[in-house]
């Protein structure tokens, strides 16, 4: 398959955030907010991370785990590894597996593997003390029949940009180290279902939206994520690199991203594993540090399309504090429930000739022609998409301090962008050794509330267009993309996609394929990848973390 240029036009606009810029659609990484770097991934200036103590972020475990022993370790792999929640919840009422030891063979995996050793991939910031005991409290809850939902008792990794009360919210960065923040909304959804909240997963600083020359997956709280398929060798994607990492690593059940374009498709199908990202408004956003209030939305990050679904749907729910959020009929029934029900039958997808030379993705077109679906090639939509990167500027400038002033920690006497940016520069070599030159273009940014509001207006006409004249010409169901590469359109067309594995080029390297479809298709995005992935079956677990 061809390689995907990065336009000189993206590039220029990091430097000069004040011009406008349009971008071509086709097959254009640069439209996602975690390729915007023009930095190698191999070019490290810093590798681990000089604010995680690994005796400090074990001292509330080491009783615990004193008695969990190797043995106990091999003796639960089988029964643990590339699982997925259904098996894992069997195993648990027959009485094979507890919610303890479940959670104990995570966190043993996670100071095994993680950090300091000749395998770490540093995916893991921060771990959730008291875990452990809440794991017992679900031993006792399961004893007395109080499950209500699957994702009850299963340890999940929430990306570092997600409040949760029981660690602190950084983003990765210095200035935010001592966020103590309540609950996101999402977070609360998840523990009313019974999830455990197992910590905090590494990214791509504040969300890759911050040096704009640095590789993926850094963060100067976590330092150097690295991909288990190939450490310093291939990009983790980003920005939720860590949660990426640690699903393909089994370091929990799953782990929750959030992406404002690409940022949960491109680390997704880095890592092969599952990636969706759904309609904004689908899941709230609230108490989560945001790029975009236009664009962001959080989504679930798993080994299979089964467990996306659950995740996903532990999560709903309308969120009056969130403007997007939206009541739907998603909410109706349980999405895990009759995935296997729904046929590829009949259905119509758009394939883009443009990745025609790409063997995995010719593989993945006969797969799903094999299920009877019906694939149109296409030639792409010429549209552009003028002023993305002003978008997620001018949205950053009032959206971050938003975030300080309702969900942030009060004690934190950091309240803009600007103020962030001066804190940084007292220590640049450690908190910031690729620059700060994206937030330095959010804040020489400037719009009349007219011109964004025209901003935002081409680009969701742009984006749809993008995807509806196609559909409209050829009676489409969906599109069939690879990786990331259409994050951009779908962003800001806000559309839901999905991303399932689809193989591994002839390095190793894994590469997913995606699926997107009309706002509010989530049910039927869960559905094709669940048919495609139980066809294929092409995931393989990294192999140096088995």
């Amino acid at each position: 398959m061809k390689h995907f240029l990065i336009l000189t036009c993206i590039l220029s606009v990091i430097s000069c955030k004040s011009v406008d810029t349009t971008t071509t659609v086709p097959n254009e990484k640069t439209s996602d907010v975690s390729a915007i770097s023009s930095k190698s991934f191999t070019d490290f200036k810093v590798l681990d991370s000089k604010y995680i103590d690994n005796n400090e972020l074990w001292k509330p475990f080491y009783k615990e785990l004193e008695t969990f022993t190797e043995d106990n370790y091999a003796a639960l792999k089988a029964l643990i590894l590339n699982q997925d929640i259904p098996t894992l919840q069997d195993h648990i009422q027959e009485g094979r597996l507890s919610y303890e030891s479940l959670t104990k063979f995570y966190l043993y995996r996670i100071r095994k593997f993680d950090r300091e050793n000749a395998f770490s991939l540093n995916s893991v910031i921060s771990l959730n003390p008291n875990v452990i005991s809440e794991a017992k409290a679900k031993d006792r809850a399961l004893n007395n029949k109080m499950i209500k939902h699957p994702v009850f008792g299963m340890p999940i990794l929430l990306k570092d940009n997600i409040n949760t009360a029981s660690m602190p919210t950084t983003a990765g960065a210095v200035a935010f180290k001592d966020n103590a923040t309540s609950d996101a909304f999402i977070v609360e959804r998840l523990k009313e279902n019974g999830a455990l909240i197992l910590g905090k997963a590494n990214l791509s600083e504040w969300a890759y939206f911050f040096c704009g020359d640095c590789p993926s997956g850094y963060s100067a709280i976590g330092g150097q994520t690295l991909n288990p398929y190939g450490r310093k060798v291939m990009d983790t994607g980003g920005s939720s690199s860590g949660s990426g990492v640690a699903v393909a690593a089994n370091f929990c059940v799953a782990a929750i991203g959030s992406e404002t374009s690409g940022s949960i498709l491109s680390p997704s199908s880095q890592n092969s594993v599952v990636g969706l990202k759904p309609t904004i408004g689908v899941l709230s956003r609230s108490g989560i540090i945001p790029i975009s209030s236009t664009l962001d939305t959080p989504g679930p990050m798993t080994k299979n399309v089964t467990d996306n679904a659950i995740v996903l749907d532990a999560m709903l729910g309308h969120d009056a504090k969130d403007f997007k959020s939206m009541q739907t009929n998603l909410y109706a029934n349980a999405l895990y429930k009759d995935l296997e029900k729904h046929s590829l039958k009949g259905k119509r997808f758009g394939a883009f000739k443009e990745f025609m030379e790409d063997s995995l993705y010719r593989r993945a077109l006969n797969d799903l022609k094999n299920l009877g679906a019906i694939i149109v090639q296409l030639e792409e939509e010429r549209i552009k998409l003028p002023g993305f990167m002003r978008l997620l500027n001018l949205d950053m400038q009032k959206d971050l301090p938003h975030y300080i002033a309702t969900a942030g920690d009060p004690t934190i006497n950091l309240k803009t962008v600007d103020d962030i940016i001066a804190f940084n520069k007292k220590d640049s070599l450690a908190v910031m050794p690729y620059g700060q030159k994206l937030f330095e273009g959010v804040v020489a940014d400037r719009a009349t509330v007219a011109e964004f509001d025209e901003i935002k207006l081409n680009l969701k006409t742009n984006g749809r267009t993008y995807f509806d004249a196609p559909v409209k010409t050829h009676n489409l169901d969906g599109f069939l993309s690879v990786n990331n590469y259409h994050a951009g359109a779908a962003a800001v067309a806000e559309y839901p996609a999905i991303t399932v594995p689809m193989g591994y080029d002839d390095n190793g390297e894994p590469k997913g394929l995606t699926f997107i479809t009309k706002p509010l298709g989530e049910k039927l995005l869960l559905s094709w990848a669940y048919a495609y992935e139980f066809a294929s079956k092409r995931r393989i677990a990294p192999r140096n973390y088995n």
